[in-house]
């Protein structure tokens, strides 16, 4: 290879690396964990107050990558009193919308992971939660088990939380990394779960026909992320979530 053709390949490489840069440091600026996503669930209510909304897959090959969907949409019920931002996101708030607390039965607008699947058969699945008679998710935030599954076992029956083996619309569901403030109550015992065809709205979680339940349980095996944006709210994260 000539010192001209090395050359060429040289001023075309940089040449990339230009271009690609703009989407690199874009993605870069996006809210964690989404700036880093490969597989999004987009759960979108048309206002702060709606009590359903619109449930999307997406996946893209890689940070800077456009967004690609995958399957969709289908509808999914919230909180029976809408939407509020998570005391993690906070900041992008418009004036007047609402911050997540305990038992406003809101749903949390922001970005989280997904977690481990869970439900009452005992499936092999890597990291899978089996729902036992004593599973509970704490919701009392003058416990340090705040915002944790643990059971009655270890955390006795005077601290208030879910008793998880008892809800039926937790026989398949996924947990939600939901990222709270126990001093603030931020929050607690966020899941994507079953839906219950006769319920209004849920208590903070995304529910969902079982079969769609299913689906994002293999969806997000391998990692994935769900973004909760109110409709108005879209703009605010132009360039990081799908067009």
């Amino acid at each position: 290879m000539n010192v001209g053709t090395n050359m060429a390949i040289r001023i075309a490489l940089l040449a990339m690396a230009l271009m690609a840069a703009p989407s690199l440091a874009f993605a870069q600026s996006c809210p964690a964990p989404l700036a880093q996503a490969r597989h999004l669930v987009l759960v979108t209510p048309d206002t702060m107050t709606s009590r359903t909304a619109t449930l999307r897959r997406y996946t893209r090959a890689s940070p800077a990558a456009p967004w690609q969907a995958d399957g969709g949409p289908v509808s999914a019920l919230i909180g029976r009193s809408g939407t509020a931002w998570s005391h993690a996101f906070r900041a992008f708030a418009a004036a007047g919308e609402p911050i997540k607390v305990d038992g406003d039965r809101r749903t949390p607008a922001g970005f989280y992971a997904i977690g481990r699947s869970f439900g009452f058969a005992a499936v092999k699945r890597a990291h899978y939660l089996h729902i036992e008679e004593g599973t509970t998710c704490v919701d009392d935030a003058a416990s340090a088990a705040y915002n944790t599954i643990s059971t009655r076992a270890r955390v006795g029956w005077q601290v208030h939380g879910e008793n998880m083996w008892r809800v039926p619309e937790y026989r398949r569901g996924l947990l939600v990394e939901y990222p709270t403030d126990r001093a603030a109550k931020g929050g607690s015992c966020i899941f994507i779960h079953i839906r219950n065809p006769s319920a209004t709205g849920t208590a903070g979680c995304v529910a969902l026909a079982e079969p769609e339940v299913a689906r994002l349980q293999n969806f997000s095996a391998a990692g994935a992320v769900l973004a909760i944006v109110p409709r108005p709210a879209l703009g605010r994260f132009a360039g990081c979530l799908p067009k």
